[in-house]
């Protein structure tokens, strides 16, 4: 058995509709489960379940083979670290880690050793106000590990930070993997930042895992359209087609004066190395992928050709995919 698994939970706040609506996963010790999808579509309240803060209303959370709802979240020994920092501002960082050992022995040790690892031993005798937001979001992290949890649960530790922070704390998320050998639950709406940091990804839509596997597997072949539209800097073109709905990815439509699909360039956009070019066919609206350095612009007539080997097939009643 993994070593953290949720079975069929069923969640909602009093008052308000379901917000999850049998949501299973399980995350073995020393790999990374990340959950990804849309605003409102959960992923905060089901960490708020695994931690203890919300009693489903059905459903299980098992920690090393043991059910965990009738434990508080103080004994569960689950450390959630959430978007924003949430460290003491009138203590320094050494006084906010050191509340994660208590009385235990050795603490002043672990404390500096695990600073030293997230690199921020040089800001301990620092109040969190004086830090950056990465430096913050580092000690948050080594706050959590120094606290000897059973699980890691992170709440899209990296959303406030801008794209630069963004990547630089995103390397020492996956450096916790090496300090920590537990189970790793990480949520987020950033479909790159999802890619990059799970052993394996969740897509959540709606209170339901619509896919789950691989991260590339998801990304390459998405189970459903509502994956498929959310996972991709684009997404994912989606065309009616007789009596399926086509799938592929802008990067793997290819323009070719042989191609068989025709159309006309009705948008432009330029994202540095690469631009897209919306292209309107007889058929809908395809996405493609180019290199930047490509002179087709609106109102250019042009080829496409779509390889079989990355074009998906779904149901068009529930946007299955078909086998």
């Amino acid at each position: 058995m993994s070593a953290l698994c949720a079975e069929a939970i069923v969640a909602s706040y009093p008052g308000r509709h379901l917000v999850l609506n049998g949501v299973s996963f399980d995350v073995a010790d020393g790999r990374t489960l990340c959950v990804v999808g849309p605003s409102g579509a959960g992923k905060s309240t089901l960490l708020r379940v695994v931690a203890g803060l919300l009693r489903p209303q059905s459903g299980d959370v098992r920690l090393e083979g043991r059910s965990l709802l009738g434990e508080p979240p103080q004994r569960r020994r689950i450390a959630l670290v959430f978007q924003d920092d949430a460290l003491i501002p009138s203590a320094s960082v050494r006084a906010n880690l050191r509340l994660a050992v208590r009385e235990r022995a050795g603490g002043d040790a672990r404390v500096a050793e695990t600073a030293q690892g997230l690199r921020v031993a040089e800001h301990l005798d620092r109040r969190p106000a004086a830090l950056s937001g990465g430096e913050r979001q580092r000690a948050s992290l080594a706050r959590a590990l120094l606290s000897q949890p059973r699980a890691l649960l992170l709440d899209e530790p990296l959303a406030h930070l801008d794209p630069a922070l963004r990547r630089s704390v995103r390397e020492e998320v996956l450096g916790v993997r090496q300090r920590f050998g537990g189970p790793i639950l990480y949520v987020t709406h950033d479909h790159v930042e999802a890619l990059s940091v799970g052993d394996r990804l969740a897509v959540l839509v709606r209170g339901r895992i619509e896919d789950e596997g691989d991260p590339m597997r998801v990304y390459d072949a998405p189970r459903t359209t509502a994956v498929a539209r959310f996972l991709g800097e684009r997404p994912m073109n989606l065309l009616d087609d007789d009596a399926v709905v086509l799938g592929i990815r802008p990067e793997h439509v290819r323009l070719d004066a042989a191609g068989a699909w025709r159309g006309r360039v009705v948008r432009r956009e330029i994202t540095g190395a690469d631009a897209y070019l919306d292209v309107e066919t007889p058929r809908g609206t395809l996405v493609v992928r180019v290199p930047a350095s490509r002179s087709e612009g609106r109102g250019d007539l042009v080829a496409l050709d779509l390889p079989s080997e990355h074009v998906r097939r779904f149901d068009p009643a529930d946007g299955v995919a078909i086998a």
